[in-house]
């Protein structure tokens, strides 16, 4: 299969599977969400889409931009990696909600996350890859274990290249996800972009009955 035909493989359809997937997905997160920091959340359907790696920093901000980074490692039937990227301001954002606390650091200041602040994102990962991940177990009939996430606080390039040594080796395009979070009053934009090892992503190929 040649590097630069991976992703002409997908049809709108499969692609509409994978948008099904980040909905019941979304839908099990909002809710375990919402019991964890008794809150209302609400989560609409997600944007599933291809587009160039390389342009990928451009939806946070630029490659110099600085970001928030979850990376939680994959192991079990589907290998590989998935992130979660954040605008720091969306991070705190988020941060401050599931704290219940004001956000209110501006400036170099922004940049600098607590204990608190860092465990709350990263719990707030692990909930949204972990519900995305058990729907996409559902869909493959696989067994995916995902690390805890790990969060890094640097420039968009920077976060993006370990990704992109990994994903680079199949294609030139990536499955992104763009997501909407609401915690009542209060909304954040996120993205997400599932990075399988070349085995893996043949058994979601063949799950989508792509051959």
């Amino acid at each position: 299969m040649a590097k630069q035909g991976i992703e002409n493989l997908f049809s709108d359809t499969h692609l509409d599977i994978l948008k099904e997937i980040g909905s019941m997905g979304t839908a099990h997160a909002a809710t375990a969400l919402s019991k964890m920091i008794n809150k209302k959340v609400t989560m609409p359907v997600p944007n599933v889409s291809w587009v160039e790696f390389k342009n990928v920093a451009d939806f946070v901000g630029g490659p110099e931009n600085v970001i928030v980074g979850l990376l939680v490692s994959l192991s079990g039937n589907i290998q590989g990696m998935m992130m979660h990227l954040l605008a720091v301001d969306d991070a705190r954002t988020l941060a401050a909600a599931v704290l219940g606390q004001p956000n209110t650091k501006t400036g170099e200041d922004k940049y600098v996350f607590s204990e608190m602040e860092r465990s709350a994102i990263e719990e707030l990962a692990n909930i949204l890859v972990s519900s995305y991940l058990g729907s996409l177990a559902g869909l493959t009939n696989s067994h995916i274990k995902p690390s805890v996430p790990f969060m890094s606080v640097d420039m968009a390039n920077s976060i993006l290249s370990i990704p992109a040594i990994e994903y680079g080796k199949m294609a030139d395009k990536i499955l992104f996800i763009e997501s909407q979070i609401a915690i009542e009053d209060i909304s954040s934009t996120g993205c997400f972009i599932l990075v399988p090892n070349l085995h893996s992503f043949y058994r979601i190929l063949r799950s989508l009955g792509v051959e």
